[in-house]
C-alpha cells in the first residue's frame, strides 16, 4: 500500500510529460495560414504601388511649375532694374532650375519672355510646362502669365 500511495501522487510519465506539471501541446502556425498572410500582403502591395507611382509624377509636375514661378519672379526683378528681360541665368541672380529639369527659353525681349521646362524623370512621352509674358506664346501655354502643362 505504501507503494500505491507514492505512485498516486506523481503525475503520469509519458511522451508529452513536462517537468512543469501538465502535458503541453505546443502549436505553431500552419503552412496554409502563413500562405494566406503572404497573399494578403501581396494584394495590398499591388494596390498601393501604382498609387505611389502617380504621386511621383505629380511631384515632378509641381517641381516644374515651381521652377517656372521662380523664373517669373527673377525675370520681373531683372526687368525692374534693366527695362528688358534676359536669358542669362547668372544675371537673374544665378537662377538655377531643380535637378533633372531642363529649361528652354522662347522669345525674350523688352516686350516679353517665354520659357518651357521638361523633367527627365517623367516617363515617355513626358510633359512640358510653359509660361510666357507678353505677346509671343510658348506652347503649350496660350494665356499670358498662366502655367500650362501638357
Amino acid at each position: 500500500m505504501i507503494g500505491a500511495s507514492i505512485l498516486g501522487t506523481f503525475p503520469r510519465i509519458g511522451a508529452l510529460w513536462r517537468p512543469e506539471g501538465n502535458a503541453v501541446k505546443s502549436r505553431g502556425f500552419t503552412l496554409i495560414e502563413l500562405l494566406v498572410v503572404v497573399v494578403i500582403i501581396g494584394v495590398l502591395a499591388a494596390i498601393a504601388i501604382p498609387k505611389f507611382a502617380n504621386t511621383k509624377q505629380k511631384a515632378y509636375l509641381a517641381q516644374m511649375k515651381s521652377d517656372l514661378r521662380n523664373l517669373a519672379t527673377a525675370e520681373e526683378a531683372y526687368f525692374y532694374d534693366h527695362s528688358t528681360y534676359t536669358t542669362d541665368l547668372v544675371a537673374l541672380n544665378d537662377f538655377r532650375v531643380s535637378t533633372a529639369v531642363t529649361l528652354t527659353f522662347g522669345t525674350v525681349n523688352a516686350q516679353g519672355w517665354g520659357a518651357s521646362v521638361t523633367h527627365a524623370n517623367l516617363p515617355p512621352p513626358g510633359k512640358t510646362c510653359a509660361l510666357f509674358f507678353g505677346s509671343t506664346p510658348v506652347p503649350p501655354a496660350t494665356s499670358d502669365g498662366q502655367i500650362v502643362c501638357q
